[in-house]
């Protein structure tokens, strides 16, 4: 083993409203605040939110959104069947919320503020009627949801229903493609006024049964337990469906039920229903639960029934996999009343072997003849786009190989079809782009083709070894040739939103620098702009702080980068070597030449979260943010199967490039992540010496406790039970010396990290008498949101990382790998 300089031996737990305090550490000390450096990340505007109308003639604005208190996080919450709910609201909790609304005329430039709504507004959501002249907005209250509406010439708000709208099951409003009504779903008029009690005495034992089918699931949280949680999701869940009219009339169409989906058909004639019905799972969330898809008339009744699928609990295990029967049900835009649903061939086992994996279908109105077979996919269905000229573009992936085809499918029922694309979907610089669509009159979306069919026009990042610059190209699908219609140029970053008219390609973008945040613009044809929006810099001190993008090798070859982000007014020769904050998230790859690509740019404006590590810079620490940490598995070696290996040897490269640059010193170096960063940090202090300490925020730390696979594992733990056990830094507690500070939110549902993951792994390392600190966040999820949790968080972790990184005494021994012990 490499010589230590000795630890401190206190161990210091921290838990917010938490039973059990360690000795010499008191509740009262509540919420801490952040130092004043880092707390004005904390309060600084967030950046609007814009939608663009169907017409493209309007662009409606919602300011940036401020944090919400941890009163707010602490409203009365249900946690069921993978929900969290406010059964005060009845629709779903923890939700954010915008307290405004503006319009800006993109012809002219003229901004106009959305009058009628009450003092201290809380908007929701927004969705635009399909011919653009109305806005449908969700305003939350204290006592529910509800739909207003905004008549767009006019710029002013009115109530659409005094019904409070049922949004626990998520999709509650559709507009009819008419424009002149929108369908509601609304909490039933016959719901009792209080909630099923639970009864002080069981009626029954909770039993759950197998009996001999293969039932793997994923891990997940706030699942159903018992018979009254059934009658509490059905009480906040169940919704009656009205339509309104803009001129005020009310018709009702579908009674209380389990409805989790409703789609109008393009001519508004009948309705696709999605319900959920019993039996419920206790083993997957509601989104997994049996679901009948149906198409009902405009009055409600059911005229045909399309299926009715099982609950995902009998899905077999890998990303392969899916439910049989017909799925991905919807509308398709190109017919006035036509289904179109995909079905597995193989099973929906992704793990047998197949030829062929999916059938795609469709069923014109009224429905009575026998649907028919459109297309076939050999690996699985992933998406189709339609055209008006009688075809769509249709895709196909596979995540084990990660290869991803679109394929141009004649729709005459030839069968006809041509490969447009055969990629990777690892290979960044090879990515083509997404094609471009367009908004039809009904509101549906469809290819936005050009040449009478002929060519699509496409968009995407742009990634390339000079880094990150968005396209618009026209790409002829008859001989495959591309004309390049627009580039981000240097020094700026331009990505962009929509096309206002693709006659001349005027369109509108988002342009950003490093000194000039994003803002909209109208980019003429002729290159000319007018800028639209003027939102101001959140944090105009951080401008004299120096960013580069910078490129690197791991010993093996693999090509790695980071952000380095040095502090204001900082010079090297002056300075030195800084204490140092590495941040980072490791990500699998199927190839090593890909796993180097190049993703970012040195144009793009630095929005800085506070969640994440750019803040540090201004406390005088040189931060490797987006420190690349690929694992690679070429051919038939899992990229697991050396993870613990390649994550040092990536840790490594990154500290060895700061240190070539003499900017970082490799004596006070701390590494920090959140959720699989925070799995990542905690093996490295386990399997190297290369750090001082680290930060752990929500991280899982035991793989038997996600024994059906997790991030893009696919093995179970039967069936790799040694990768599970290496990749488990619970399994090496004995061996982190280095201090580490766990954060966890109390109320964290994210599959396979709750909170019980960082109480054990705490435990452990206490028992075998590690330098550590555990805070768990009241009320708080997967993500913080609370201003107090975010502002506490930073107290922390700058605690923690002046403490053992930037102030501490030099240490005996070389960094390096850890060497094993026993």
């Amino acid at each position: 083993m490499l010589r230590r300089f000795p630890l401190p031996a206190f161990v210091l737990l921290s838990l917010l409203s938490f039973a059990v305090l360690a000795p010499g550490v008191s509740a009262r000390q509540g919420y801490r605040e952040a130092p004043p450096e880092l707390a004005r990340f904390v309060d600084a505007p967030t950046s609007p939110s814009v939608s663009v109308s169907p017409d493209r003639s309007t662009l409606a604005v919602m300011p940036g959104r401020a944090l919400p208190t941890i009163a707010d996080l602490a409203q009365p919450e249900l946690r069921i069947a993978g929900l969290r709910i406010n059964p005060r609201t009845g629709t779903a909790s923890r939700g954010t919320y915008a307290d405004g609304l503006s319009l800006i005329a993109l012809g002219d430039g003229s901004e106009r503020g959305v009058t009628g709504f009450p003092d201290g507004v809380r908007i929701a959501s927004l969705a635009w009627s399909p011919d653009g002249r109305h806005l449908a907005v969700k305003v939350a209250g204290d006592t529910g949801v509800h739909a207003w509406l905004v008549e767009v010439a006019a710029a002013r708000a009115r109530p659409l229903s005094e019904r409070a709208l049922s949004d626990v099951l998520g999709n509650s409003w559709a507009w009819e493609p008419s424009g002149a009504a929108v369908l509601l779903k609304v909490i039933p008029s016959t719901r009792p006024a209080n909630p099923p009690e639970r009864p002080e005495t069981p009626a029954s034992p909770v039993i759950q049964e197998n009996l001999g089918t293969a039932a793997p699931v994923r891990t997940y949280q706030d699942m159903l337990q018992n018979p009254h949680d059934e009658a509490l999701l059905e009480y906040h869940a169940k919704g009656e469906l009205i339509r309104v009219h803009l001129d005020g009339r009310v018709e009702p169409v579908i009674s209380a039920s389990m409805l989790s989906g409703f789609e109008p058909s393009p001519d508004g004639r009948y309705l696709l229903t999605e319900t959920v019905h019993r039996p419920y799972s206790y083993q997957v969330p509601v989104s997994g639960f049996p679901t009948l898809v149906e198409v009902r008339d405009r009055g409600g009744r059911v005229v045909h029934s399309v299926a009715d699928q099982p609950s995902s609990e009998t899905v077999p295990t890998g990303f392969g996999s899916t439910v049989t029967g017909p799925r991905s049900v919807t509308w398709r835009p190109d017919r006035p009343a036509a289904l179109s649903w995909v079905e597995a061939l193989d099973g929906g086992d992704g793990r047998a072997k197949a030829d062929v994996r999916d059938a795609l279908f469709t069923q014109e109105a009224p429905f009575t003849g026998s649907p028919v077979e459109w297309a076939r996919t050999e690996l699985r269905y992933a998406g189709a786009s339609y055209a008006a000229e009688g075809f769509a573009l249709v895709s196909e992936s596979w995540q084990a190989t990660r290869k991803r085809r679109v394929w141009r499918v004649a729709l005459d029922g030839s069968g006809a079809k041509t490969l447009v694309f055969d990629l990777s979907t690892e290979d960044r610089f090879g990515n083509p782009g997404n094609p471009m669509s367009r908004p039809t009159p009904e509101g549906r979306s469809m290819l936005l083709t050009m040449d009478g069919g002929r060519s699509i026009l496409l968009t995407g990042e742009g990634a390339s070894p000079d880094g990150v610059r968005p396209f618009v190209r026209k790409r002829d699908l008859g001989t495959g040739s591309e004309t390049e219609l627009f580039r981000s140029q240097d020094p700026w970053f331009e990505s962009p939103v929509a096309l206002l008219d693709p006659r001349t390609g005027r369109m509108l973008v988002q342009r950003e620098s490093p000194e000039n945040p994003p803002n909209y613009y109208v980019r003429e044809a002729d290159g000319s702009m007018r800028a639209v929006t003027a939102f101001p810099h959140p944090y105009p001190e951080m401008a004299a702080v120096s960013k580069e993008f910078v490129t690197y090798r791991r010993a093996d070859g693999v090509q790695l980068s980071a952000t380095l982000y040095l502090p204001a007014g900082y010079d090297r020769e002056r300075d030195g070597p800084l204490p140092t904050f590495v941040w980072a998230y490791p990500r699998e790859f199927k190839s090593a030449d890909l796993a180097g690509q190049v993703a970012e740019s040195p144009y793009r404006f630095t929005r800085i979260s506070p969640s994440g590590a750019v803040p540090f810079v201004t406390r005088g620490y040189a931060v490797l943010d987006n420190a690349a940490m690929p694992i690679v598995g070429e051919g038939e070696v899992e990229p697991n199967d050396s993870f613990v290996e390649q994550l040092v040897a990536n840790a490594e490269a990154a500290i060895a490039e700061g240190v070539r640059r003499g900017v970082v010193d490799p004596e006070r170096v701390g590494v920090g992540g959140h959720s699989y960063g925070a799995f990542m940090t905690a093996n490295l202090l386990a399997h190297s010496d290369l750090f001082r300490a680290g930060i752990a925020r929500s991280g899982a730390y035991n793989r038997t406790l996600t024994p059906f696979g997790f991030q893009s594992e696919e093995r179970t733990y039967w069936e790799a039970p040694e990768v599970y056990s290496t990749m488990s830094p619970f399994t090496f507690a004995d061996r982190i010396k280095e201090p580490i500070l766990l954060l966890h939110g109390e109320a964290d549902n994210n599959s396979g990290t709750f909170p019980i993951q960082s109480e054990r792994f705490y435990a452990a390392l206490k028992g075998h008498g590690a330098t550590v600190r555990f805070t768990l966040l009241p009320h708080e999820s997967h993500g913080y949101a609370a201003r107090e949790s975010v502002g506490h968080m930073l107290w922390e972790m700058s605690t923690w990382l002046d403490t053992h990184v930037r102030d501490a005494p030099p240490r005996d021994g070389s960094v390096g790998v850890k060497k094993p012990t026993g």
